[in-house]
């Protein structure tokens, strides 16, 4: 195997050359990635692909098995390092460290738990447990067998998880009696019991013992510890082909029916771990939390996968910022010597709106490599992260991707390329944006704004939407031919670093004038009073469409007319045209579990819609849309 270190920029020189070598040749730069990683059998064709079927071959002939690379080649150099760091809910329990060499045993254990369950290669196996490291573990032991894992956030309703299960017909469920949040306890085996009325396909239920409650156990459940003991630690990795399917995530169904997009192994692995390594500059004896929730592509590729294949230490957290106050994220860092902090920007509009004192409280020097991701991030809250957790001293990755792309599209690479407030910079080595014109014409120039596309392949790009192939090239290949449509706007500037503008729907005609709400919702955000914000666009008998904007207040008993003056903001910062028609101030915004704001519900509570509004249980905080539409 080669040293994937000299593929790895160190300066912006670097990057550059990589990055040129990566565009002009793509097909002989990534077969020199490919080659920096463990394989059992080696390829006969890099890449061949087809944008109008949509079809996408990486490695074509190779076999592998992912888990050999993120664990079995670190035993003979690094077995005893902390592949995992588990901080868990309630800061008074001791956090845990498993070395590789443990990790590696736990998860061969499992996989032949799986085994005996009569989990084939192949198989679906649904995943619906808390943030602990079993289910790190039981990601990896699907793998080791060729299973497909299909991984659920343990916050999903029944309705969301049977869906899920129904779709990809998994035959295993692997869960818990419940799960620790903050100060609730949540009963995950009744949400369970509810689900598995509607799933004809599961034949077995492992249920880890998270909470110590008394459960009822049915038919066909076995408790996680029973199934661990007197079980062999030797498991032989299923060899797999570069193509198979590694796993199916589903998307958090923010427009219709969740999509469950599939990865497969070779590409996946290749690009999970190079862009760790590049985004972030990992190096040895770093700590790094990522604090996204293992059920989102995020926890996939930059808690598990990215991290492990890297031989990294990867922190996995259990609770929520908030508790047992909004200083706990900096206990964390404090306390683990945190050197890299990858985090989402509702998390850092909320805790930036809480006491300096919470942040100063604690030793943040550890800190190196600081990152954003899962939206764009507004000036105001990334010159608060840069100052007061940064220190000014920390280059901050403003990261763009999807579950669709499986590993980061566009950022700064750490200290190597420059960053910029907002702008999420400059493509990943490897991948070739372009802007496009509404006719889909490539816009050459520089300080242009248009439609975000990707014309030539990456190789970890979803292969398909399980079971459903038409729906995958409708989405994101038939609008723009010959290329990969992400559904999202973006700008240029000068320099050629990239903004994301929003979601391309999110871009309203009022009056003849294209209007982005992501810059409009950048203006509201700059006020003191303001938590967040989001603008919409509606049906107006006048002007076309107007704009509706729903926003947050710090102090809602504040005497200033804060609607005046949000629109005044505006009109400094935009000008008087974005102004929104209505202002309305509410206590919460509705959001997907990955902090994601769901537009599609509040355009129809601007629209005037009273109900159906779909399948809102999967929501972080499905309450909230019955309190908007009462003060509406």
């Amino acid at each position: 195997m080669k040293n994937i270190d000299n593929y790895v920029p160190k300066t912006l020189e670097d990057y550059n050359r990589l990055y040129s070598e990566s565009v002009i040749n793509p097909e002989t730069f990534w077969e020199k990635i490919a080659e920096t990683f463990l394989w059992k059998k080696k390829w006969n064709n890099v890449l061949s692909f087809d944008f109008n079927k949509p079809e996408f071959k990486w490695f074509e002939g190779a076999s592998l098995n992912i888990t050999e690379n993120c664990l079995d080649r670190h035993l003979a150099y690094i077995p005893e390092q902390t592949a995992i760091l588990f901080e868990p809910n309630d800061p008074n329990q001791k956090s845990e460290k498993i070395s590789y060499r443990e990790l590696h045993r736990r998860v061969c254990v499992f996989a032949n738990v799986l085994k005996s369950k009569n989990i084939r290669k192949g198989d679906r196996v649904c995943i619906y447990m808390p943030m602990v490291p079993e289910l790190t573990v039981a990601v990896l032991a699907c793998a080791r067998i060729g299973a497909v894992h299909s991984v659920v956030f343990a916050g999903f309703s029944s309705t969301a998880l049977a869906a899920r299960i129904n779709d990809s017909e998994c035959k295993v469920l692997l869960t818990a009696d419940g799960s620790f949040r903050g100060s609730k306890v949540i009963d995950l085996k009744s949400i369970v019991d509810e689900a598995l009325l509607k799933c004809d396909s599961i034949k077995s239920t492992i249920v880890l013992k998270r909470i110590a409650s008394d459960v009822k156990m049915n038919n066909n459940e076995t408790w996680w510890h029973n199934e661990i003991e007197d079980v062999s630690d030797y498991c032989e990795a299923e060899e797999m082909d570069s193509e198979d399917m590694l796993f199916i995530l589903y998307t958090s169904g923010s427009t219709g029916k969740p999509k469950g997009m599939v990865h497969s192994c070779g590409g996946y692995m290749i690009y999970s771990s190079y862009t760790f390594l590049n985004v972030f500059q990992y190096k040895t004896n770093d700590i790094y939390w990522c604090t996204a929730d293992i059920g989102w592509i995020t926890g996939h590729s930059y808690i598990v996968y990215g991290p492990l294949l890297a031989g990294a230490t990867s922190v996995m957290f259990e609770g929520v910022p908030s508790y047992p106050d909004y200083s706990r994220f900096w206990n964390i860092v404090e306390k683990h010597k945190i050197t890299h902090f990858y985090t989402a920007p509702t998390a850092i509009r909320a805790l930036a709106k809480h006491p300096i004192s919470l942040v100063k409280s604690n030793d943040l020097s550890s800190l190196k490599v600081l990152g954003t991701v899962g939206e764009p991030i507004n000036e105001e809250a990334w010159n608060w992260y840069n100052k007061n957790i940064g220190k000014s001293k920390c280059p901050i990755v403003d990261t763009w991707w999807q579950t669709e792309t499986g590993g980061i599209m566009l950022t700064s690479l750490a200290g190597v390329t420059n960053d910029k407030p907002t702008y999420a910079t400059k493509p990943m080595i490897g991948i070739q944006p372009v802007l496009l014109d509404k006719g889909g014409k490539e816009i050459k120039e520089k300080e242009k704004e248009g439609i975000l596309a990707i014309k030539y392949p990456w190789p970890s790009i979803a292969r398909t939407i399980y079971g459903n192939h038409d729906r995958y090239k409708n989405v994101y290949f038939t609008a723009y031919p010959g290329y990969y449509f992400p559904g999202d706007g973006a700008l240029t500037d000068s320099e050629g670093n990239y903004r994301i503008t929003g979601r391309v729907d999110d871009v309203v005609i009022v009056s003849g004038h294209n209007l982005g709400t992501a810059p409009i919702e950048d203006a509201i955000n700059l006020h003191e009073n303001v938590v967040e914000s989001a603008v919409v666009g509606y049906p107006h008998d006048i002007k076309g469409n107007a704009l509706r904007a729903f926003v947050i207040l710090l102090d809602e008993n504040s005497n200033i007319d804060m609607k005046k003056e949000i629109k005044e903001q505006i009109s400094k910062t935009i000008g008087p045209i974005a102004k929104p028609e209505i202002i309305q101030i509410v206590p919460g915004l509705p959001k997907t579990r990955s902090g994601k704001i769901m537009r599609r519900i509040l355009r129809k509570i601007a629209s005037g819609e009273k109900e159906n509004f779909g399948d809102i249980s999967t929501l972080l905080n499905p309450e909230i849309v019955k309190q908007i539409l009462i003060k509406s």
